[in-house]
């Protein structure tokens, strides 16, 4: 279309937004909500060339019945280089909304968490078990946990953390490949390949259960030390 033409139908195109205001009006809206920014793959990929393949690779997911009832895919995020990685068991209503891992009360209490061992959330790397919520935040089911499991398993081979945390029995189980509880579980280190797994409760679990708190506390002031070597030692 030439400039004279998009000329001609300007008077018009203010004649149909004046309209339109005028109905919105009528209607008692005056305000519209301000468009919602979109994540970038780079973001929600954490940002790396081989995370955002692996993210690809997941693509709009239908390998288990978890996707029947999700709203956003949580991959994972902050820093794709960390030393230390948080993985949890699924996410729940308020991830599945945003599309972020660990952002309602259980995600608020995993932030103090880092920040009392002196990081903050961006030093370190947060994902989950499986990449949706399961309804009504039931556990994930095993063949949920298996069809998102390699995905996880490459994400953490990309990373490459010396560290990882799992939060609570599912994530610890996965991991580990065990079917021990937590309780017997948590405490020490465990090795798995170069990366030692330190178990301990999930955040919700402490949100509920406010005794064990102490133990957490002990669980994380081992990976505390240890990632402190770890920093002193690439020093």
């Amino acid at each position: 279309m030439d400039s004279a033409s998009q000329r001609d139908r300007l008077p018009g195109l203010l004649d149909s937004l004046h309209s339109y205001g005028a109905y919105l009006l009528r209607a008692g809206i005056r305000h519209l909500p301000a468009p919602q920014a979109q994540t970038t793959l780079q973001e929600a990929a954490g940002g790396t060339p081989a995370l955002q393949g692996l993210r690809q690779e997941i693509g709009d997911c239908r390998r288990c019945k978890l996707c029947r009832h999700r709203t956003n895919l949580v991959f994972g995020e902050e820093n794709p280089q960390a030393g230390l990685v948080f993985v949890g068991e699924a996410p729940g209503a308020d991830e599945d909304a945003q599309g972020r891992p660990f952002v309602g009360k259980a995600g608020q209490l995993l932030t103090r968490i880092i920040e009392a061992i002196q990081l903050k959330r961006s030093d370190v790397y947060i994902a989950n078990i499986v990449k949706c919520r399961p309804p009504a935040n039931r556990d994930p089911e095993e063949d949920e946990v298996q069809a998102c499991l390699p995905f996880v398993q490459k994400q953490l081979a990309i990373i490459r953390p010396r560290i990882i945390c799992t939060l609570g029995r599912i994530a610890t189980q996965a991991l580990l490949q065990t079917d021990r509880g937590i309780t017997e579980l948590r405490g020490r280190f465990h090795q798995v390949g170069d990366c030692k797994v330190m178990p301990t409760y999930h955040p919700s679990y402490l949100l509920r259960n406010q005794e064990k708190k102490r133990e957490a506390w002990a669980d994380l002031q081992k990976i505390q030390a240890e990632y402190l070597k770890g920093v002193q030692g690439d020093g």
